[in-house]
């Protein structure tokens, strides 16, 4: 299992970072470079808890489906979304928000297992938690300038 960690600042409350993590829209301008849209589940607005939302985006060449449900919330502080249909053996994100001085700190933590056994690890270790790295930084990056204007 694979599990990346990423942290980020940004200069709003804590409540505005939440709801800006868990919307569609901007999650659908972030992944703009993979082409990724909505496909299935809710598809514009706020994600809630227990509520799907399947996306489709080009990826290594490939397009792919993805579809995930948020399985926890507890407003303000945490959510997870897990993975229900797609790709991976396993995928789970959580994201956690602290506030401290006027200032959200935002924590990433995604784990993942990649299927096909030792080829799926070597496609991991060579490809894959980079590209997932860099998805995430690219995410929060739209997150931090929607929030800050």
């Amino acid at each position: 299992m694979t599990t990346i960690h990423l942290t980020t600042k940004i200069k709003v409350s804590k409540q505005t970072v939440f709801d800006a993590s868990r919307n569609i829209d901007i999650h659908q301008q972030s992944a703009s470079k993979s082409n990724e849209k909505v496909i299935a589940g809710v598809t514009s607005g706020l994600i809630n808890l227990n509520e799907t939302v399947t996306w489709r985006g080009k990826h290594f060449g490939f397009y792919l489906t993805h579809k995930s449900r948020i399985t926890t919330m507890n407003l303000h502080d945490y959510f997870v979304d897990e993975m229900e249909n797609g790709k991976f053996k396993s995928f789970k994100h959580e994201h956690f928000f602290e506030e401290e001085n006027g200032i959200t700190i935002m924590k990433d933590k995604l784990q993942y297992e990649t299927p096909f056994g030792i080829f799926g690890e070597l496609f991991d270790i060579l490809f894959l938690e980079k590209h997932l790295t860099q998805f995430l930084l690219e995410r929060n990056k739209i997150l931090k300038e929607v929030c800050e204007i």
